[in-house]
C-alpha cells in the first residue's frame, strides 16, 4: 500500500515540477504519462540507483552526500530516455533542478501527510 502511495505522490510532484518550468524544459503528456513515469523511476531507485551510489561511493562521501541529488537527476534522464516524447527534460542541469525540487517536496509531504497519518495509526 506504502508503494502506491509514494507512486501517486511521486506522479504528483513530477506534474507539479512540470508546472513550475516550461514545456521545453520540463514536459509531461498527461497523468497516465506522470503515473507510468513514474513507476519506471522507482524501479530504476531500486535497480540503478543503488548501482550509481556504490560506483560513485568516494565523491558522495567527498560531498557528504550532496552528489546523491546528480544521482537523482540521472535517473530521471534515463526515465526521459525510456518515455520517449511522452516525458522530455531539456538538459542536465533541469534534471537537476528537477531532482531538487522532487526531493525537497517529497520530504515535505513525509513530514506534513505521512508521518502523521503513521502516527494515528
Amino acid at each position: 500500500m506504502r508503494w502506491i502511495i509514494s507512486l501517486l505522490i511521486n506522479s504528483l510532484l513530477l506534474i507539479v515540477v512540470s508546472g513550475f518550468l516550461t514545456p521545453s524544459q520540463f514536459y509531461i503528456k498527461n497523468i497516465t504519462t506522470a503515473i507510468v513515469a513514474s513507476v519506471i523511476l522507482s524501479i530504476l531507485n531500486v535497480i540503478v540507483k543503488p548501482l550509481l551510489i556504490l560506483i560513485t561511493l568516494p565523491i558522495t562521501i567527498l560531498t557528504l552526500g550532496l552528489f546523491l541529488i546528480v544521482i537523482n537527476a540521472v535517473t530521471l534522464l534515463i526515465t526521459d530516455e525510456l518515455m520517449g516524447s511522452a516525458f522530455e527534460i531539456s538538459s542536465f542541469g533541469v534534471a537537476l533542478l528537477a531532482a531538487v525540487c522532487i526531493s525537497i517536496l517529497n520530504m515535505l509531504i513525509d513530514k506534513a501527510v505521512i508521518e502523521p497519518l503513521q502516527k494515528r495509526d
